[in-house]
């Protein structure tokens, strides 16, 4: 009886932050919903009338559509593939005992607190610049020419500065992961002869499998929601180069103040994120469950 009491005044103490964020949740997603079968245009508000799947329609027909889902898709996996085989390595390197290692840490962690458009500018003017960057300063140093990054390679840019950021987030996890594998483990594959490379393919890279899940999960929900530094350095450009979803939307609702066409996009991008986020979480399951 009194289990049966506690669970109840948990539930009603739970209740208020619980009905909190699902307001937070649900009326900006129910508002979404409807303005996305509305015929509303910033420019002529006063005149807002039922369109059906016509903004749905508009969006899907947008030529810059399907542009901006395969952006998404590769900033997602370049950013991937940069942060978890970076972060694996930095993670072994950091493992090791070395001179001033907890500032070296704090030096590698620290990208990871800087704001996205204060790290866009500083790749954009400090290190891309191909007039004065310090990437044109070294090519100028070994005599090569310098590179203009944002036109020769616009996407590439972007996920350079994202996996940038995100690199010390992986870092963390997979350290912290590396540092719970038992040292009585890693002494006795020593004393059976067992080299580095084969330490670390059958030990220590099963060990981190389930906090390299985590970090994949948890960056692709964040990736695909990518905005700050295509605004700020590219524009989405050159042509539709750097586009990806969330800015297409942007670009429709504040560019071209379509309200209705960019909340259509906005449940797009809803449905996709949630498909993504099942198949991922499917695979989290699968491999906690090992």
């Amino acid at each position: 009886m009194a289990t049966k009491q506690t669970r109840s005044l948990a539930r009603l103490m739970m209740a208020p932050s619980v009905i909190l964020l699902l307001i937070w949740m649900i009326v900006p997603l129910a508002m979404t919903l409807w303005f996305s079968f509305q015929n509303y245009n910033l420019l002529n508000p006063g005149n807002v009338s039922f369109a059906g799947l016509f903004n749905y329609q508009f969006f899907y027909t947008d030529p810059a559509f399907f542009t901006s889902i395969r952006n998404t898709l590769v900033i997602v996996v370049g950013v991937l593939l940069i942060t978890v085989i970076g972060g694996i390595l930095l993670a072994l390197l950091l493992d090791q005992p070395m001179f001033g290692q907890g500032i070296v840490r704090i030096l590698v962690i620290s990208p990871f607190f800087v704001m996205p458009p204060v790290a866009a500018l500083v790749w954009k003017n400090m290190i891309m610049h191909p007039g004065y960057g310090v990437l044109a300063d070294i090519n100028r140093f070994l005599g090569l020419q310098p590179v203009d990054w944002f036109a020769q390679y616009p996407l590439f840019s972007i996920i350079l500065i994202v996996a940038w950021q995100w690199l010390p987030f992986a870092t963390l996890i997979l350290l912290t992961a590396l540092q719970s594998l038992d040292v009585e483990q890693k002494e006795a594959a020593e004393m059976d002869g067992a080299n580095f490379l084969n330490r670390f393919w059958y030990l220590t890279l099963p060990h981190m499998a389930r906090a390299i899940t985590v970090v994949i999960l948890i960056q692709t929900i964040f990736l695909l929601g990518i905005y700050a530094e295509i605004l700020v350095t590219t524009n989405g450009g050159p042509g539709y180069a750097t586009t990806n979803l969330p800015f297409l939307i942007y670009r429709t609702a504040l560019l071209g103040y379509d309200v209705g066409g960019a909340s259509a996009g906005g449940i797009i991008a809803v449905v996709l994120a949630n498909i993504v986020a099942f198949f991922l979480m499917r695979a989290v399951g699968r491999n906690l469950d090992k």
